[in-house]
């Protein structure tokens, strides 16, 4: 690995000017609420307390009040982009009940100009990339013991890459493609677990998301359109086993667990820990450290001997430098080897991303990635440089509604990477649809 390259790395990023998640894997982007007042409660949360919302009569609002919350003159008072920006409260197909089940989804529309590896590999075509569906009961250990639990169901083309291909023998979800793979289409379910909690204590047993990384899946958790290099070759997404999370204060979270490998369903692909540290160092700044060791896929599918051993590390560190303003880093690191010891995949990169929240319904971003691989695209033995700069805005319109348009900017060093020659320019564009 170059690692002389990180001062070049900083300095590119230093010069754009232009968010981690566990469970379900909902990326954290703080933006800031210009137009909703703050939530009244009653002080730390406590066994029978409940949050109360903001009424005309707590003098919470105070630009005034109409039937749905702060009138629209509070968001001109507040200098939001292009005048009102009041969106309310979202719509939900099965708001939480006093149970804790909730259900609901989104719809995602897509189109891009060009091949990105993985999710946005299907250039010059308006595509359904996700019709997602949720049912989960969330735990809630304030007055003690407590079981729950979550499904999650994928229908379109991101449904064959977050199926369960780590073996490929079409068990679980990995045969649902709608036809043959060539046309895309594809059903998924990336989530199926029950969980149980006691205090700080929580256990999810079953087919979860990684924790690995800061980028998702899931397109309502991501802040672009387009995904990173590395969260799409050197990550795994999926795991099956059982996952500990323990909050060990309100600063720090450890998570262990074993899993079967990477990518697979309820079968035995592979014997791996995951697990992790979230410091919160200041009130700013939060510091993830996740990996995962052991064997990430042993299998005989096709009778070939798919097995692959070795190690993965990912380093997130958020800070917010302003009420406005967010600065994410991460590095990954990577290193695979067959069952004989040859090397089957080697990679490190650096992914940073600048977003600047201008009010609840703009914000603009973006992201440097320099991704350094061994055995992805280049052979065993070389090693090429990626990299990939990505600037993007988000626009909510309404509170179940948003438009992610992005132009990204892909070069590689030694012309590895399937781009248009060494480097290409890909405009792309996509709405989701909450419900």
């Amino acid at each position: 690995m170059r690692i002389s390259k990180l001062a070049m790395i900083a300095m590119i990023a230093c010069g754009m000017n232009a968010a981690n998640a566990f469970g379900d894997q909902a990326t954290d982007i703080s933006q800031v609420s210009f137009c909703a007042a703050e939530s009244c409660d009653c002080g730390e949360p406590v066994c029978g307390c409940e949050p109360m919302a903001p009424s005309c009569d707590s003098g919470s609002c105070d630009s005034g009040c109409d039937s749905a919350g702060c009138l629209d003159m509070g968001c001109l008072d507040m200098g939001c982009l292009g005048g009102e920006c009041c969106l309310g409260d979202p719509w939900e197909l099965f708001g939480s009940t006093d149970s804790g089940w909730s259900a609901g989804g989104w719809m995602q529309l897509g189109y891009h100009s060009n091949a990105i590896p993985l999710f946005n590999n299907r250039p010059d075509e308006v595509q359904l990339q996700q019709a997602w569906l949720y049912a989960e009961k969330a735990i809630d250990t304030s007055c003690g013991f407590d079981i729950g639990g979550r499904i999650d169901y994928l229908y379109g083309t991101d449904a064959q890459n977050t199926q369960a291909f780590g073996i490929d023998n079409n068990h679980w979800d990995n045969g649902w493609d709608n036809g043959s793979t060539d046309n895309g289409y594809g059903h998924a379910m990336p989530q199926l677990y029950a969980e149980a909690g006691y205090g700080d204590l929580s256990v999810k047993a079953g087919h979860f998301y990684t924790i690995i990384g800061w980028e998702v899946v899931q397109a309502t958790g991501n802040f672009f359109y387009s995904h990173a290099y590395t969260m799409n070759n050197s990550e795994p997404f999926t795991h099956t086993g059982a996952l500990a999370t323990y909050n060990v204060n309100d600063n720090i979270t450890a998570y262990g667990g074993y899993v079967l490998g990477w990518d697979s369903g309820f079968e035995d692909n592979g014997d791996a820990f995951l697990g992790g540290l979230s410091v919160g160092l200041s009130d700013d700044l939060t510091v993830t450290y996740a990996s995962v060791g052991g064997v990430f896929q042993n299998n005989r599918a096709g009778g070939t001997d798919n097995y692959v051993k070795g190690y993965m590390q990912s380093i997130v560190a958020d800070l917010a430098l302003s009420d406005n303003l967010q600065y994410i880093f991460q590095t990954d690191y990577l290193t695979a080897e067959d069952r004989v010891g040859g090397t089957v995949a080697e990679t490190f990169d650096i992914n940073q991303y600048l977003i600047y929240t201008v009010s609840d319904c703009w914000a603009f971003g973006g992201r440097f990635e320099w991704y350094n691989e061994e055995g992805i695209y280049s052979a065993v033995g070389d090693s090429a440089d990626i990299y990939a700069l990505t600037l993007g805005a988000n626009y909510k319109p309404h509170a179940n509604v948003i438009v992610r348009p992005e132009i990204r900017w892909d070069w590689d060093s030694d012309e590895v990477a399937g781009l248009d020659g060494d480097s290409q320019t890909t405009f792309g564009i996509d709405s989701i649809f909450t419900f």
